[in-house]
C-alpha cells in the first residue's frame, strides 16, 4: 500500500485553548456530535483550511464559526510530519496554542458540549473518551505546559 505524500494531505488545524497563554492550567474540550464515528468523543476544537487560507487564519476563524469565540494564538505544538499530526491516511493536523480574547465559548457547530478542564495533573482529560488521533496532541501539550520546578 502507498502513502499519499505528506503535501496532499488534507490540512486541518485545532486549538489548545487554555486559559491564559502565558501561564496555562486549564483546557477547554468539546465533544463531537457528527459524524457518528466520533460522536460524543472528545477533541481539539478546529476544521479544514480552505484554499488560498494560511493555517493560523483559518484555525481563527474556526474557532470564531465553531466556539464564538475571538482568539489569539501562542506556539505551535508541533507535530511529527511536516503537516503536523497525521490524523488517518487523508489528513494531518497542525495544533496552536490559543487564548480567548473575547466571547464566551459555545457549541456552536460541531459539539454538543464544552468543559474546561485542568491541564495538570490532568485525571480528568485522561478519562475522557478522546478521538485516538487527538491523544498524541494531548501528550505533548501537557509535557510543553507541564509546571517547572524551581531550583
Amino acid at each position: 500500500m502507498t502513502q499519499q505524500p505528506p503535501h496532499q494531505l488534507l490540512q486541518i488545524v485545532g486549538a489548545a485553548v487554555v486559559d491564559s497563554l502565558g501561564h496555562p492550567t486549564r483546557l477547554l474540550v468539546a465533544r463531537r456530535s457528527a459524524p457518528p464515528q466520533f460522536a460524543g468523543m472528545w477533541e481539539f476544537p478546529g476544521g479544514k483550511v480552505e484554499a488560498g487560507e494560511r493555517c493560523e487564519a483559518a484555525l481563527l476563524r474556526e474557532l470564531e464559526e465553531e466556539l464564538g469565540v475571538t482568539a489569539r494564538l501562542g506556539t505551535e505544538i508541533t507535530g511529527p510530519g511536516p503537516q503536523g499530526w497525521p490524523l488517518n491516511e487523508r489528513a494531518a493536523m497542525r495544533v496552536w496554542l490559543a487564548e480567548v480574547t473575547s466571547g464566551e465559548a459555545q457549541p456552536l457547530q460541531d459539539h454538543d458540549a464544552l468543559r474546561w478542564l485542568p491541564l495538570h495533573p490532568g485525571e480528568e482529560l485522561d478519562e475522557l473518551p478522546w478521538i485516538p488521533a487527538d491523544r498524541p496532541i494531548l501528550a505533548a501539550l501537557r509535557a510543553a505546559t507541564a509546571p517547572r520546578a524551581v531550583s
